[in-house]
């Protein structure tokens, strides 16, 4: 059948949905390009199927062609789930396009879900990185100083976000040696004690999680020796981490305060606001806590969404297996 007599002849129908998103869509001449080669690709596989029309496509052959592209062939090299995923959107694209303009009766690409994409695993500092990135932020005595300490050894003894952390009222957090003081309380014993604070979560959830001696000491030093110079700049009232005029720190000011001490400690690599969070539920499980524990410690709702970070432990404990079984290597 020629090009000419039937719309569905498959370079036909490719060209007009080049078209289409030319003109109607308005598509970018480099995106335009990248649909021209994966339809001329598709084209191309479905030509050594013996299909050269848009309505002899059937769902198996797009499933093929999904595997196809995955497995590579003499000209092509496999490619990657993101690679393979695109080109299955422009097919799609062309036979959601065939079906509107009544070149087919159904489109064939419906069941056919493009591949998700690996998820991305948290990246969190190891122990000696986050030693570094305290001492980095302790650098001198200063009001701004002991507040960075404490915003950070908060963030990494808790797991809270930033977000979190940055609400906080001083009340918001149980302080044992305070306690101590203000009651005549054994204060030795106190200095011992953890703490907890209250975190307000996703959806106002409310979690109470507990805050190790050394961020509370931090935050007693900031508390009695940093915050007051800076409470009496400004009107900060019972906000915890206040800035240097006074008034509640922000989370982008936050963060700038964790990318501060990052470059101080020489740390090179990438760090986002949610890193101390990552490395907190990433150090816990290397150091046998339980999922469902880390889960509450989050805050997260379901506990598939924690379970990402067994997925880091498992890759850490599978290098340390690698480097140090003796039969873990092949031997030549």
């Amino acid at each position: 059948m020629s090009a000419g007599t039937d719309r569905s002849f498959l370079p036909d129908a490719i060209d007009a949905y080049l078209t289409h998103l030319t003109v109607e869509r308005g598509l970018a001449r480099n995106s335009l390009a990248a649909y021209g080669r994966d339809l001329a690709r598709y084209r191309s596989y479905l030509a050594a199927r013996d299909v050269d029309s848009i309505s002899g496509v059937s769902a198996t052959d797009v499933h093929a062609f999904a595997g196809a592209l995955r497995d590579g062939d003499e000209d092509h090299p496999p490619m990657a789930q993101a690679s393979v995923a695109r080109t299955l959107v422009a097919a799609r694209g062309l036979h959601r396009f065939a079906l509107r303009e009544g070149m087919v009766t159904d489109d064939v690409t419906a069941a056919v879900k493009p591949p998700s994409p690996p998820r991305r695993l948290p990246k969190a500092l190891d122990v000696d990185e986050i030693e570094a990135l305290l001492a980095a932020a302790a650098f001198d005595q200063t009001a701004l100083s002991r507040r960075d300490t404490a915003l950070l050894e908060l963030l990494y003894a808790t797991g809270a976000r930033i977000s979190e952390a940055v609400a906080l009222d001083v009340d918001d957090i149980d302080r044992p040696y305070a306690k101590a003081s203000t009651s005549g309380g054994d204060k030795a014993a106190a200095a011992r004690a953890t703490g907890t604070v209250r975190l307000l979560g996703k959806g106002d959830k409310e979690r109470m999680v507990p805050v190790g001696r050394a961020a509370l000491r931090a935050i007693e030093d900031y508390l009695t020796v940093g915050r007051p110079p800076l409470s009496a700049k400004g009107r900060g009232g019972p906000a915890l981490f206040l800035n240097a005029r006074g008034a509640r720190l922000s989370r982008q000011s936050a963060w700038a305060v964790l990318r501060g001490a990052a470059e101080k400690a020489g740390i090179r690599r990438d760090i986002s606001p949610h890193t101390l969070r990552h490395s907190f539920a990433t150090h816990l499980l290397d150091g046998g806590a339980d999922v469902r524990t880390v889960q509450e410690l989050l805050g997260h709702a379901s506990v598939t969404t924690t379970q990402i970070y067994t997925l880091v432990t498992v890759d850490r404990l599978r290098e340390v297996y690698a480097s140090s079984h003796p039969r873990a290597r092949s031997r030549t």
